[in-house]
């Protein structure tokens, strides 16, 4: 504001961190600017339908009235201004043209980077904002990677001759928690042993996280996402826990799970209803109601809202503090986007646990929370290299789409998910690593889903590192059962498969889960006992002698209960 007043530009492009309050300064500004008789009349440009409305809504509690309906003709006097879509205004260029020329207008180009969707768009907003007495552009993530240039930024060229996007005030993720405007994000990674079937009808396994070729990647994360595996009914109970533990200290903290596609995202509205006993809201974004069902969760105190990718950018839902990014997408525009829904905070203390699968992209954006990445023009390409970013804005416009059509994709998918199972990875919070990978359930695990939910950034890593330190200190005891075959001849320790050791485990697992129901006690307090009284590593590491061991002493315990 301070800047913006000083100097009275006409063209103005902060670029700040999603949370941060870009629609605050923005209508804060837009407010000045009437009061002063700059500008006569407010439009809002938005990226979405929801984002229109929500606009609206903003601008009227602090007295401007925004019409969010407006598609031609004479505004009613009632109203300061409109809020339109990009896609809206590439309609109709010369309607929001003349409105421009016929009063002095302030525009707002919220997101701007989608002022470059497409050609048309771009061309669109030059045409119909090109008169605008004032023009104040938005972003809160890294921009396109494509050479098309955005209307009314401005690019300076550097000492290599290529031109960049230069932003008049700039406030990142670093600064604004340091300010505590946003919450710290504790990232719990989850690996785990995954097995498909080929088109061409071969089967393989492998543990995701380990270094494989693209296609296997993305396989072995869609057999993760599968709700008919192991993988994601462990992950959202775990998530779960760590909303309860995160509910202690904010009443009504919410959870979101951002799914791929509409079977997916009712699956798993299913599966938080069995683990929870309560319903989580859907929320489609063909559905007519969807920006309804979006306000309601975020004036309720109901635990989980399930959503395929509309949520991702500018859905302003406070109260969301976990989220499990349950999604193929793996773009750092989207990524930066869904993480922004869990950081706005409300008061000091409040942290944010974001669960995601063990992929290599994903582990490297949630390692680069504070990397920034201009609009670079005129970049040069070498012969054969592949621009990292190139399919990025692609899949940033399909996930942000209107519509949610079932495209039938998932019916052509070129493999068949088999199984899963899921393992605690890592813990991924300020730059840094933290954890071991251990069974869902595990002491390891819970130390981390018991973290307080209202910790400072320095309190959260102090608490990483103590129980980091702890995990060392107790991994280093092997018991005497394990430290004995190791010590045997590679050739005399037995053999066994992959896919023995994952029946073993999910066996265990079913037995486990039974008990839970017999005996009142939680997952994580049987799998530790099991682990004392039989010794040996969490399940995930365990021999199949050592399965085999904990099998028998669940059975031996259910056996006496009856």
């Amino acid at each position: 504001m301070e800047k913006y007043i000083q100097e009275q530009p006409r063209d103005f492009l902060a670029v700040a961190t999603p949370g941060a309050g870009k629609t605050t300064f923005a209508l804060t500004l837009a407010s000045w600017l009437l009061h002063h008789h700059v500008v006569q009349q407010v439009t809002v440009v938005a990226p979405t339908e929801h984002l229109k409305k929500q606009w609206a809504e903003a601008a009227a509690r602090i007295g401007i009235r925004l019409d969010p309906e407006y598609s031609a003709g004479p505004l009613g006097r009632e109203y300061h201004g409109v809020a339109v879509t990009y896609a809206g205004v590439g309609v109709r260029p010369m309607l929001h043209r003349n409105r421009v020329e016929q009063r002095k207008t302030l525009v707002i180009l919220d997101e701007i980077h989608h002022a470059g969707d497409s050609k048309s768009w771009g061309e669109a907003c030059l045409e119909a904002f090109e008169p605008a007495t004032r023009r104040l552009a938005l972003t809160g993530t890294p921009f396109r990677s494509d050479t098309n240039p955005i209307p009314f930024v401005t690019y300076e060229e550097g000492n290599d001759g290529i031109r960049r996007s230069a932003a008049d005030y700039t406030y990142g993720y670093g600064s604004a928690l340091g300010d505590g405007v946003v919450r710290p994000v504790i990232f719990l990674s989850y690996s785990g042993n995954m097995r498909w079937r080929t088109k061409a009808g071969d089967e393989i396994a492998a543990r995701l996280g380990e270094p494989m070729t693209k296609d296997a990647i993305s396989q072995a994360w869609r057999t993760a996402l599968d709700p008919r595996g192991e993988w994601m009914p462990s992950v959202l109970r775990a998530a779960d826990q760590r909303l309860s533990e995160v509910r202690k200290g904010i009443p009504d903290a919410g959870g979101l799970v951002i799914a791929s596609d509409q079977d997916s995202a009712r699956a798993y509205a299913k599966l938080i209803r069995q683990i929870t006993g309560t319903k989580a809201t859907l929320v489609l974004s063909d559905d007519a109601g969807a920006s309804d069902r979006i306000d309601e969760f975020s004036n309720n105190q109901d635990r989980w809202m399930v959503a395929v990718r509309m949520v991702s950018e500018g859905v302003d839902v406070p109260r969301l503090a976990v989220g499990v990014y349950a999604t193929t997408i793996s773009t750092p525009l989207f990524f930066a986007q869904a993480v922004g829904r869990f950081v706005r905070s409300r008061r000091r203390g409040e942290t944010a646990s974001v669960f995601l699968p063990t992929i290599p992209d994903l582990l490297g954006f949630a390692n680069e929370m504070e990397v920034e990445r201009d609009h670079v023009l005129d970049k040069p390409k070498k012969e054969g290299e592949e621009d990292p970013y190139a399919e990025s804005e692609k899949e940033m416009d399909e996930a942000n789409k209107q519509q949610d059509e079932d495209t039938g994709e998932q019916d052509m998918l070129p493999f068949e998910a088999l199984e899963s199972d899921a393992v605690f990875d890592r813990v991924l919070y300020d730059g840094a690593e933290f954890g071991m990978q251990a069974h869902p359930g595990s002491e390891e695990e819970q130390d981390y889903l018991g973290i307080p939910g209202l910790l400072e950034p320095d309190q959260v890593q102090m608490l990483l590192q103590k129980r980091q330190a702890r995990q060392i200190a107790h991994s280093r005891k092997k018991p005497a059962e394990e430290a004995d075959l190791l010590e045997l001849p590679a050739e005399r320790r037995p053999v066994v498969s992959h896919k023995e050791l994952l029946e073993l485990r999910r066996q265990l697992n079913t037995m486990v889960g039974a008990y839970v129901h017999q005996s009142g006690k939680p997952h994580g307090v049987i799998h530790t006992e099991l682990r004392r009284v039989c010794g040996g590593p969490p399940s995930a590491e365990a021999t199949a002698g050592q399965l085999r061991q904990r099998i028998a002493k669940v059975q031996e315990w259910a056996t006496r209960m009856r």
